[in-house]
């Protein structure tokens, strides 16, 4: 008998669903300078929870280079008392030593195996998108990207989150989100979707996926 699924389309954050949240590298770059965490998140991200003029924030709307981006945080790392944060090396590591996620791939598997459509929602940076995407096969375990440097919107806009739907030709009601960004769930939730926050560590990323399934109906 063939299982009909519950959702119409699942939508999954990249980095933090994939491969390890870059909050995370963030926490081992504070605990290597010394500083507080979230004095250096703060710093390099911005305020997180909101969408802003932070350099990060206009970088991952694709309104500005990394080079620029990286000259505007270091100023304000200098103005938090950070010194001359090596912002490049922590950039750096969230790329190279994010670890393999290979069950989140299944997961995506399963869902498309069973009909659900899938599609990526993320904040990027132009300069990364080679390299994100050679960490899994986007093309075919994906229908759509949502690329905030490609649409100009970044999450948590709610706006991101209606495009994105809109793309699929799916309703919100019958989608899901992941992220590992709490704030990115709430904003996903407002719009209608299921939301379904992961955290930063495997384990929780595991319970998450397996709510997706739960979700989906098919678990």
């Amino acid at each position: 008998m063939t299982v009909q699924p519950t959702l119409d389309a699942v939508f999954f954050d990249f980095g933090g669903v994939f491969m390890d949240s870059p909050f995370g590298a963030m926490e081992a770059a504070a605990a290597t300078l010394g500083v507080d965490r979230d004095l250096l998140v703060d710093t390099v991200f911005g305020s997180y929870d909101a969408d802003t003029d932070h350099p990060w924030h206009r970088l991952e709307r694709g309104e500005i280079e990394l080079a620029h981006a990286v000259d505007a945080i270091g100023e304000i790392a200098l103005g938090n008392g950070l010194g001359n944060f090596d912002i490049f090396g922590a950039l750096a590591g969230m790329v190279r030593d994010g670890s393999d996620r290979t069950f989140m791939v299944e997961v995506v598997q399963r869902l498309r195996g069973a009909g659900v459509r899938t599609s990526i929602i993320t904040n990027n940076l132009k300069e990364f998108g080679s390299v994100w995407r050679a960490h899994i096969d986007v093309d075919e375990l994906f229908d759509d990207v949502v690329d905030s440097c490609e649409v100009g919107l970044r999450k948590p806009n709610v706006a991101i989150f209606e495009l994105a739907v809109e793309r699929l030709g799916v309703s919100a009601e019958r989608s899901a989100f992941i992220d590992d960004f709490e704030p990115n769930v709430a904003a996903a939730r407002s719009v209608g979707m299921h939301g379904v926050w992961c955290g930063y560590e495997n384990a929780t990323t595991r319970s998450a996926a397996a709510e997706l399934l739960r979700l989906a109906g098919l678990d």
